[in-house]
């Protein structure tokens, strides 16, 4: 059978989206994904390094990253589940399973005493193995006495992340001069939290999207029949949504440690991909590029990736090989990936079901997410080439080349700028 040319691209396309795994597929293949923010890092052994263009090397690296995997950080977190277990176990009303998870419950909170908030040991991992790859897929930008600058924000998990990450690279090369700060003085650019344009987060239709999509995709009733004898002791049906969600939490952060406990088996893989769904449009909504927030809360990162451009100038014209860390949160390595526009990031809907066929949080900012620029020059030629990783994938960027993943710099600087408020 023979098509026209226009039939024969849609059965193209067609095929495409066919073979394209669906959110509910790849948390199927791994329930941790579920977690959202909470998930671990994961690097592909299988990601791409597509060679520079001829003559091209690689002399510098600018990164933003979050810290590693951590303890939740409010003590609630732990407490209120315990305490709403607790009470069932002494009415008498929890199954086995609720007992269990009431003594999981019970470890895990007094594990957690003292370090809310905290980088584990998983995470100071995370990030020496980080920065090992970096000078070892990179050579060239930590040879000799190159300069390391490094900046966190001032809080422990992404200090410890710094300097787990700087301690490794001075290991492999103790000639690297390193220029090292983490105080309020970087915050402004670090961690923006006082950005204007956060006030979009509070639109009345946004909120209303959020609220409603969150209990439409909330159902805790199997989960609570399971855990108690006497399911009207567990409360109302906020009171069982907020034992589901908080339950969903110590499971979903679990993975921030090597502990071999496992509260994922509580409940099914519908439930985690409901209430991945749920975080997922949250997220989405308020830090995303979602029209309901009028597009506008990845600009919450304008003076983050300003930052990232005039450090890289000032880089490239001493013409020495060097790199410039930054650590700091998701709240804004996400929308500094929604800005720049890497791969799916800037996906645009106001649909709250087509969100997640192309925008998942969990590709973006697992605990040690991170965004890598890397810059790559030639003898005897002033143009300047950049690929940017994120999460040590290959990203596409939204301006065209014919080198890509490799783009020119000075078309993406001008891009980028010209997208600044």
């Amino acid at each position: 059978m023979r098509f026209s040319l226009p039939t024969a691209l849609l059965f193209f396309a067609l095929s495409l989206v066919g073979t394209a795994q669906t959110p509910q597929a790849e948390i199927d293949m791994d329930l941790h994904r579920s977690a959202s923010n909470f998930l671990a890092y994961q690097r592909s052994e299988k990601a791409k390094n597509t060679a520079a263009p001829a003559g091209y090397k690689p002399f510098y690296i600018s990164t933003y990253a979050r810290h590693g995997s951590r303890f939740l950080i409010n003590p609630d977190e732990y407490e209120r589940p315990l305490a709403t277990l607790r009470k069932a176990d002494e009415q008498g009303v929890l199954s086995p399973l609720g007992e269990e998870v009431l003594n999981v419950a019970d470890s895990l909170s007094r594990m957690a005493r003292g370090h809310y908030g905290e980088l584990t040991a998983k995470g100071a991992r995370q990030h020496r193995e980080l920065a090992e790859r970096m000078f070892r897929n990179f050579p060239a930008v930590f040879e000799g006495d190159a300069r390391v600058s490094a900046r966190s924000t001032p809080v422990p998990r992404c200090i410890l992340s710094m300097a787990n990450q700087l301690l490794t690279l001075k290991g492999l090369n103790p000639a690297l001069r390193t220029d090292v700060d983490a105080s309020a003085a970087d915050v402004s650019y670090l961690n923006d939290e006082f950005n204007p344009v956060i006030r979009y987060r509070s639109d009345p239709q946004a909120r209303a999207s959020t609220d409603t999509f969150a209990v439409s995709r909330v159902d805790p009733t199997r989960l609570i029949v399971s855990l108690y004898t006497d399911t009207a002791a567990a409360g109302s049906p906020a009171d069982r949504r907020a034992l589901m969600e908080q339950l969903f939490h110590l499971a979903s952060n679990l993975q921030s440690h090597d502990l071999g406990f496992d509260l994922y088996k509580i409940f099914t893989r519908r439930e985690c991909y409901n209430l991945w769904l749920r975080d997922n449009y949250d997220w989405y909504v308020n830090f995303g590029p979602s029209p309901l927030s009028k597009g506008m809360l990845p600009h919450t990162q304008d003076r983050l990736l300003r930052n990232i451009i005039e450090t890289a100038d000032t880089c490239i014209a001493t013409g020495r090989n060097g790199a410039s860390l930054r650590f700091g949160h998701e709240v804004a390595l996400l929308p500094l990936a929604c800005l720049m526009e890497l791969d799916d990031c800037g996906y645009a809907t106001a649909a709250p079901d087509s969100v997640a066929l192309r925008w998942r949080n969990y590709r973006i900012f697992p605990m040690a997410s991170n965004i890598q620029l890397v810059f790559y020059r030639k003898k005897k030629s002033e143009d300047i080439l950049v690929k940017v990783l994120l999460n040590e994938q290959e990203a596409r960027l939204p301006i065209p080349s014919e080198t890509a993943p490799y783009y020119s710099w000075n078309a993406l600087r001008e891009y980028y700028l010209s997208k600044l408020l």
